[in-house]
């Protein structure tokens, strides 16, 4: 019996406290369509369940901590917008922030930081008092946003300056400007908190920061067989808890990479699809969701076998996905 109707049938016998309308643990994936401003459900077999209507151009998404709303970044109407995840109700809206592309909440549950990508600028927006409370100028088209574990800084990405920019959260001020190679899209943190990745998209690389030092230390190559370099844009990572293993889409090269975190080594490559470009784990790691935007579907890839299982159509130019689970 899936979760949700156990849940249910729980709470109408009195056996538990329904409490607040929430959708925590039905394993529902949420996917953002930029381009036709629509959100797609899919349920634990992989299957479309639903779909609404949300702001214009959807892009950057989280679940607040209790997973009761979603949050989602729209970059069409300058808004950060707040939907129920068991009804997809609109919640709350909070405007005016400026052409809002992805974002980072903070461990404390309430500060997010976003990226502005027209005004080279990363906002924090409360997203309970609905104050804005920040505004760090960064690069020009900024885009990643990484708050680290013990809360202390947030890294941004600056596409079209190749650059890094360190925020500390206690001093309220840009601490360091990391220069990168061309190009800086995405960002993920090793579960120890040691390094942050970030991927290159036009120099078709990811390289590794060190938290302590906030420098350089490493970078991971690219070179799935029959490939041009050029072809090789790297947008999305996502990296296993036990830190063993790094997925990485690589765009115009329609593959993910599997990398050996130890060695910086791609150690496979996954044919996935259209300009993959967003990627999710769901819990136990068994499935990997990938956001193709450019054949408008989400492929899931089998993680033990490495092995596509199935690619399901969204909406048009689907960006980011969470995973309710």
């Amino acid at each position: 019996m899936p979760k949700t109707w156990m849940y249910a049938i729980a709470a109408m016998l009195g056996l538990i406290d329904a409490g607040p309308a929430q959708a925590a643990g039905t394993g529902l994936a949420f996917v953002s369509n930029e381009r036709s401003s629509e959100i797609f459900v899919l349920d634990q077999t992989d299957s479309v369940v639903s779909s609404f209507k949300s702001c214009g151009r959807p892009r950057g998404m989280a679940f607040t901590p209790d997973h009761i709303r979603l949050i989602v970044a729209c970059g069409g109407d300058n808004t950060i917008a707040l939907y129920d995840v068991a009804s997809h109700k609109l919640m709350k809206r909070f405007r005016d922030v400026p052409d809002p592309e992805t974002f980072a909440l903070h461990p404390n549950g309430h500060d997010l930081y976003i990226s502005n990508e027209d005004d080279a600028e990363a906002t924090v927006l409360n997203i309970e008092s609905g104050e804005v409370t920040g505004h760090y100028p960064v690069g020009d088209e900024p885009e990643g946003v990484l708050a680290t574990s013990d809360g202390r800084f947030v890294f941004v990405t600056s596409e079209a300056a190749d650059l890094v920019q360190v925020i500390d959260v206690a001093a309220k001020t840009v601490v360091k400007e990391i220069i990168t190679a061309s190009r800086p899209r995405r960002l993920a943190a090793t579960p120890d908190g040691k390094q942050v990745w970030v991927s290159d998209e036009i120099a078709g690389i990811v390289e590794i920061i060190d938290v302590a030092t906030q420098t350089v230390v490493g970078r991971v190559e690219f070179a799935p067989p029959g490939l041009r370099h050029d072809e090789i844009t790297p947008v999305d990572i996502v990296i296993t808890r036990d830190g063993a293993r790094a997925y990485v889409a690589l765009g115009r090269a329609n593959h993910v990479a599997v990398v050996d975190v130890a060695t910086r080594k791609a150690t496979d490559y996954i044919l996935v699809g259209k300009r993959p470009w967003g990627l999710r784990l769901n819990r136990d790691e068994s499935k990997l969701y990938v956001a193709n935007g450019l054949s408008d579907d989400i492929a899931i890839v089998d993680t033990k076998s490495g092995k596509l299982s199935k690619a399901v159509p969204v909406g048009v130019t689907p960006y980011a996905i969470v995973v309710d689970d």
